[in-house]
């Protein structure tokens, strides 16, 4: 049976920041844990914070991903330090891992890391993957792990960021570190249930940009026109921005159905451009010619009301049971680029407050990466710009 423990902190040193991080989850006994999973911002050096966490709990399996700011048991931070880390004990999981992560062959290679589950542990019933967020095909990475564990198998986790730059990022697993990886830990704890949902709180607005010329994940048209060149002139941009100066005015809305807009509590589903070659534009997922796709704006009062409304409705579904852990993905637009510190701060307190037990918040690690992966009409759904939430219970 697992057991999931908790803390952040933002510290400069690094291997000091293991240590806290490691006493404050395990006490003094690191013999304990067989998981770490650890979220760290860009001002920590990866190689060391692996080769620390190693040095400390040598018996432990290690998986890292880098990330714009953390969520924590102890609050939100976003400073280039943060850290934090769930322990895990329990050997009732999985680890598969790959590099060389890319749009063109997401398929493949997250077909291979499902594979590499399976064989280990034919029991899973639940994956927390993280992968590299710039130039990935998400619903590629989702199809893939249902193709071989199949679609009941949730999919839960994020895409790893940089301080909103879309430069560099990391992932990590043991003592390797990569740029464009992925890895997924499979859980198959069979007391074990879990409830993913994601809201985002933005509205469409103006007219439709429509992909007139598209392949895979990478537009090359909207209006017949160069994808970057119109898209940026549509924001008021000039063309020679980069990617991340786009993010947090360009969410691109994709149209639901009514069943999935009335379960999600909006008429869209949101992408982000994390990179871009030239005037093509690599998006979050495949995407066919002939889509229409609206900007947006945010709305302050429905990203708090159907916040609160998503933390509500996991609640019913738990039917009074208590968290043992929750994860948490937010888009890191959705932290200081977008709200200042005491609304960001209220925002992170009504998503944790609920799922308190006698005053005290479930382990919880919680990250601002560039995407979110959560269950929308019953299925696995990759998102954007969403706050989404993963609580496991028994």
């Amino acid at each position: 049976m697992l057991n999931f423990s908790s803390y952040s902190t933002r510290m400069v040193n690094t291997k000091r920041g293991v240590l806290e991080c490691l006493e404050s989850t395990l006490g003094a006994d690191f013999s304990k844990a067989d998981l770490l999973i650890w979220h760290a911002s860009l001002g920590h050096d990866f190689q060391e914070l692996v080769a620390a966490a190693s040095e400390y709990a040598p018996q432990a399996r290690i998986v890292a991903t880098s990330c714009c700011g953390v969520v924590g048991r102890e609050g939100v931070s976003e400073s280039m330090k943060d850290m934090a880390l769930m322990a895990v004990e329990g050997k009732e999981f999985a680890i598969a891992s790959c590099d060389g992560l890319s749009g063109r062959n997401a398929f493949e290679k997250c077909t291979d890391m499902a594979r590499s589950l399976q064989a280990q542990d034919p029991n899973i019933n639940m994956v927390y993957f993280l992968g590299s967020g710039i130039d990935t095909a998400n619903d590629q990475c989702i199809r893939a792990f249902e193709s071989v564990l199949g679609e009941e198998v949730t999919i839960f986790g994020a895409t790893s960021s940089d301080n909103m730059k879309g430069v560099v990022n990391y992932q990590s697993v043991d003592d390797k570190v990569m740029e464009h990886g992925a890895y997924a830990v499979g859980f198959s704890d069979p007391t074990l249930k879990m409830e993913t949902q994601a809201t985002h709180g933005f509205v469409a607005v103006g007219e439709p940009l429509v992909v007139t010329k598209a392949e895979g994940h990478i537009i090359r048209e909207f209006n017949g026109k160069p994808a970057w060149e119109e898209f940026t002139r549509r924001l008021g941009l000039e063309p020679s921005v980069n990617c991340g100066d786009t993010i947090p005015i360009g969410a691109l809305a994709e149209k639901l159905s009514p069943e999935q807009a009335k379960e999600y509590g909006n008429d869209h589903i949101l992408r982000v451009v994390t990179s871009r070659d030239g005037n093509d534009m690599h998006y979050s997922t495949e995407i066919a010619e002939g889509t229409p796709m609206w900007l947006t704006k945010r709305d302050e009062p429905l990203i708090f009301s159907e916040m609160e409304r998503m933390v509500g409705e996991i609640r019913a579904r738990m039917n009074g049971r208590s968290p043992v852990a929750v994860f948490h993905a937010d888009c890191l637009a959705r932290g200081r680029f977008l709200f200042d510190r005491i609304i960001k701060e209220e925002l992170v307190g009504k998503m944790q407050f609920p799922f308190f037990e006698n005053g005290t918040c479930p382990p919880w690690l919680g990250m601002y990466g560039f995407g979110e992966f959560a269950r929308l009409g019953n299925q696995n759904e990759y998102h954007n710009y969403t706050t989404a939430l993963y609580v496991m219970y028994r």
